[in-house]
């Protein structure tokens, strides 16, 4: 009886039971997703099927972006891309999913975002309720007067910017030649620190300075991390619930942590200066701005959330937008003598170069700009909503509550159906007219999949600064300054040993990190001749 009662005290006995009770728990649970689960009946690569451990991966590793485009190509329309969420990539689930009227909420994933501790900001809002009164009073610094009110501001530091191109970026390599052309530039560092002074004048009241001094320049990096933690986290819960991220990806989470007490410092320091200010920035906004139906304005705690929102959603999305079209006129000279001629015609001096009629009227500089963010859209992914009760009928499927429906931003971009040659850079397909354009018949199925600001009521709210921005900065530059790919230098990825999906030399790369991140191109500028 002794031996028995030493067998079954065993730890070896203890350890092999736990281990069968694990085991047996596993089995049920990867046998239920793959046979009894509402989703079983689709089609998508068999571990996202049984664990969300797949799309983490991808998600740590920058490249989400990619797995939904390849799932898409090898699985069909429809992918069962986790083992409770559905992947999509047409115009009407597009509507269906981010619509006006769709019977869904933001799923769970952005539990992950918070804006700090104690609130949520207008992104991260789950509630609708919540996110309608955020949004009503956020409304008031990104109206068109406010705008206009503050391009003084912009116009300053885009002037700032391209008279550093003349100087040329201190990178190794290239230097000044006979020809007149100044020292390579790195254009996703330029556009990230002239992004970034925008946002801290116009959120702040004044520039972070990272324009003239590399001080604060860590910031970047600090919002990157800060945006790829939340994606890690957001697409396995378990890691932010359990604050598995400060063992697995340490790096990520103290940058994280960084960029919270950064932003909240930039925050203070401007609520102190109250509303007694020579300007009326978004923070001057923010401050005195009332809910029309409840009177209520924000908390300290909610400034400081909207500020972080602010950093992150203002400065990495534009900077990217802006680097990529760099990129692909760089890439495709005709596009770029097309543009630069059309700027150079329309002006006879930069100053003229701001919002207005005569820039609106740049229908190709839009179209170079809209096509740049197709190719490589800044927010790459797919944004996860949950089916609410009732469920939904997307593209002839009905997907029961409790469900999260995405479409992810590149592959819509890359859908052969709504643009042809999907992996071609061509600005022509989105002119208006039939004459000019070779894609005319595709015009309307275009502008529909065309989602680089997402859609509806939860659509970025600043899209119209980052088109001030983009179209300014863009135009100016190409008024003052030739532009060429640096000398010895390589434009995109290529070789074969490269992640699917990488190794296209004419697309702009950029790690998916809910925002992303970007390198490149090496450009190089010279003061225009005169004709």
């Amino acid at each position: 009886m002794h031996f028995v009662w030493t067998i079954l005290l065993s730890p070896y006995l203890t350890f092999a039971a736990f281990f069968c009770i694990v085991g047996l728990y596993v089995f049920s649970v990867v046998t239920y997703r793959l046979t009894l689960h509402p989703l079983a009946k689709y089609p998508g690569p068999p571990l996202a099927r049984v664990t969300d451990i797949y799309l983490t991966w991808y998600a740590y590793r920058g490249s989400r972006h990619l797995c939904y485009q390849r799932a898409h190509e090898r699985y069909g329309p429809v992918v069962r891309i986790g083992p409770n969420q559905l992947s999509f990539k047409s115009t009407t689930a597009l509507k269906s999913i981010y619509g006006f009227r769709s019977n869904v909420r933001k799923a769970d994933f952005y539990t992950a975002f918070p804006a700090n501790k104690k609130t949520v900001n207008v992104h991260s809002s789950i509630d609708k309720m919540q996110h309608a009164r955020k949004r009503r009073v956020i409304s008031h610094a990104f109206s068109d007067g406010a705008i206009k009110s503050l391009e003084k501001y912009i116009l300053a530091n885009v002037r700032a910017g391209c008279s550093m191109l003349a100087e040329g970026g201190g990178e190794k390599g290239t230097g000044s030649d006979p020809e007149g052309w100044r020292p390579m530039w790195n254009a996703a560092n330029w556009c990230n620190w002239l992004v970034f002074d925008i946002m801290g004048d116009l959120v702040f009241g004044k520039a972070f300075g990272m324009l003239e001094s590399p001080t604060n320049r860590f910031a970047v990096d600090l919002v990157g991390n800060a945006a790829h933690r939340h994606l890690i986290c957001g697409t396995h819960l378990t890691i932010h619930n359990w604050h598995l991220d400060k063992i697995l990806f340490r790096k990520i989470a103290a940058q994280r942590g960084q960029y919270m007490q950064y932003s909240k410092s930039q925050a203070m320091e401007r609520t102190k200066m109250g509303l007694d200010v020579d300007r009326k920035d978004f923070f001057y906004y923010l401050l005195n701005a009332k809910d029309p139906e409840t009177g209520k304005g924000f908390s300290m705690d909610e400034l400081w959330g909207e500020s972080n929102l602010l950093i992150i959603a203002g400065s990495d999305t534009t900077s990217t937008a802006m680097a990529g079209t760099f990129f692909y006129l760089a890439q495709n000279p005709p596009a770029l003598q097309r543009l630069t001629h059309e700027i150079r015609s329309t002006f006879t001096d930069v100053e003229q170069i701001a919002t207005g009629p005569t820039l609106h009227k740049c229908t190709y500089l839009r179209a170079c700009i809209d096509e740049s963010m197709r190719m490589t859209p800044p927010v790459a992914g797919a944004l996860p909503r949950q089916v609410l009760p009732g469920g939904i009928d997307i593209d002839g499927h009905h997907v029961p509550a409790g469900v999260d429906v995405g479409v992810p931003h590149y592959a819509i971009h890359h859908n052969a159906d709504y643009y042809p040659r999907p992996f071609d850079y061509v600005p022509e397909r989105w002119l208006p007219d039939p004459e000019s354009n070779p894609m005319y018949a595709h015009l309307q199925d275009a502008h529909a999949a065309f989602c680089p600001f997402s859609i509806g009521p939860r659509g970025c709210i600043g899209k119209g600064l980052a088109y001030v921005e983009l179209t300014v900065t863009i135009a100016r530059v190409l008024f003052l300054y030739d532009m060429r790919l640096a000398p010895g230098t390589t434009l995109g990825a290529g070789g074969a040993d490269l992640e699917n999906g990488r190794s296209r030399p004419s697309e702009y790369q950029i790690e998916d990190r809910f925002a992303s991140m970007k390198d490149g191109p090496m450009l190089q500028f010279r003061p225009r001749k005169e004709s």
